[in-house]
């Protein structure tokens, strides 16, 4: 007998489909149940708070998600039996401040919350390290590298007496502090007496920070991290194959596209090596996708074919299509147009032996997208549309194709429509389709300086409850898009 599934697991396997209004709407329900139940500034009610802002601070609303915690730190703080609840409550509301740039309110958030554990666990307990971590991450931020640096050694001499596992996290941030200070001292102590299970997760708690400081001094991390984990574990153990890989992404962030060709050459040597085919595969796909970024077009091209042949062997037209697809837009780039037209086409045809519809629409997209700019505006008309029905309607390749699929109705063959008024059409959709059908009389949304305004006119008064789901619905839709913004696709 297997147990029903929670709000917030529901709501956060939603979050990993990119569904994130959907994701919303069953917390913001769960609150409301837990309100009638138990009360505002109940036990629960904070609780649901809480969930309520991880699901918001995951789906790219730090704003509310803020509010939340903030709410939930009300309901408990002068309770003794719930002041372990309120000291997670707080310690979320410090790193969503720090999220959002606003440094001074989290510092004294993650401040008051280290006090409060201080007192409530006591100085050696690795409850009170769990405080101290994000105020070192606080201060490496701010630049204050000297006081990061006392807090973290701290924080990881609490951990490691305590044997505690989430050392591993602690590692990983003073390595980068460290790197910061640049004193040419060791990034990591001697990590002889971690056992190897202890040793990944070091690694993966510093890809984990991907993103989060300074890219030249992540990847000087990553680096001294690539020998630990050779001489430790290997140069084929999937540890170290991920830091390398992770290294290639950031080589790709920081513009080192050779250090990212490098990277990856690695990699790959790896995965043939221990015959790992569909690893070996995709790790080809992005030393193409490399060695095109940096120029090697001619490299590109035979790295491609020999990325098909390695999908050949493999069987699946998944995985063809996908290979056939990346090679032809590389074949078009080069000026290639009648063997970019052949791969295109037959990118399509193995999408439609396989039983992936996203892998379809993506290729149905690239090839319209061809023919439309070849003027071939019946037969891009056809390939759009059976792509877009195969598509989610926000995944990025079918807000491409819906756009250039508006240039063809108008006759154009090129231009490829007009992505802003694609993206604000969806947009509107996205608001209208979760609000009564009688309140909203007019939505008008546009892109003003790289950002969404909204002009909302009602066809009546609104209920208290309304009110607030159209705000979250509009700051839903703000999370959904604004990424279509930014996305390269949309920039080209």
């Amino acid at each position: 007998m297997t147990s029903s599934t929670s709000p917030i697991e529901a709501a956060f396997a939603l979050l990993q489909q990119g569904r994130l209004a959907q994701a919303e709407e069953i917390m913001a329900r769960e609150l409301q149940a837990v309100t009638a139940t138990h009360g505002h500034g109940s036990q629960a009610w904070a609780s649901a708070q809480c969930d309520l802002g991880n699901v918001l601070l995951n789906a790219d609303q730090v704003g509310r998600a803020i509010e939340c915690y903030r709410q939930a730190t009300t309901a408990s703080a002068d309770d003794p039996q719930l002041r372990k609840d309120h000291l997670t409550y707080r310690l979320n509301l410090g790193l969503a401040l720090r999220m959002a740039g606003r440094l001074d309110e989290s510092e004294e958030e993650l401040r008051r919350g280290a006090q409060d554990r201080m007192a409530f666990y006591g100085r050696e307990h690795p409850g009170y390290a769990f405080g101290l971590e994000p105020l070192a991450e606080l201060l490496l931020q701010r630049g204050d590298l000297r006081r990061a640096r006392q807090v973290v050694e701290e924080t990881v001499d609490n951990f490691w007496r305590n044997g505690h596992p989430h050392v591993t996290s602690a590692l990983a941030l003073r390595a980068e502090i460290v790197a910061a200070e640049a004193t040419g001292e060791p990034l990591f102590p001697p990590l002889d007496q971690l056992p190897d299970q202890l040793i990944e997760q070091v690694a993966q708690s510093v890809q984990s920070r991907h993103g989060q400081g300074d890219p030249e001094i992540f990847a000087a991390v990553l680096k001294v991290l690539v020998r630990t984990l050779e001489a430790r574990l290997g140069e084929d153990h999937q540890a170290t194959l991920n830091v390398l890989s992770m290294l290639a992404n950031s080589g790709r962030d920081r513009g080192d596209q050779a250090g990212r060709v490098d990277a990856i050459q690695r990699v790959l040597a790896s995965y043939d090596r221990q015959g790992l085919a569909e690893q070996a595969l995709m790790a080809a796909l992005g030393l193409a996708m490399a060695q095109s970024e940096v120029g090697d077009e001619d490299g590109a091209l035979r790295t491609y074919a020999s990325a098909y042949a390695r999908a050949e062997r493999i069987g699946s037209p998944e995985l063809a299509s996908q290979v056939l697809r990346n090679w032809g837009l590389a074949l078009r780039e080069a000026g290639q147009t009648h063997l970019a037209e052949q791969r295109l086409g037959e990118a399509v045809a193995q999408a439609r032996r396989g039983r992936d519809g996203e892998t379809l629409g993506r290729a149905d997209v690239a090839f319209g997208l061809f023919l439309q700019h070849e003027g071939r505006l019946e037969q891009a008309r056809t390939v759009l549309e059976e792509g877009l029905s195969a598509l989610d309607p926000v995944h990025p390749d079918a807000m491409v194709g819906r756009s250039h699929l508006g240039a063809v109705m108008d006759g154009r063959s090129c231009g490829c429509g007009d992505m802003q008024t694609t993206i604000t059409d969806a947009f509107r959709d996205f608001v209208a389709g979760r609000m009564p059908a009688d309140l909203l009389a007019r939505l008008d949304v546009a892109i003003v300086d790289g950002d969404f305004k909204i002009d909302v006119e009602l066809r009546r008064e609104p209920t208290q409850d309304e009110l607030e789901r159209l705000n979250g619905v509009v700051q839903s839709a703000h999370a959904e898009f604004r990424r279509r913004l930014t996305s390269p696709r949309y920039a080209g």
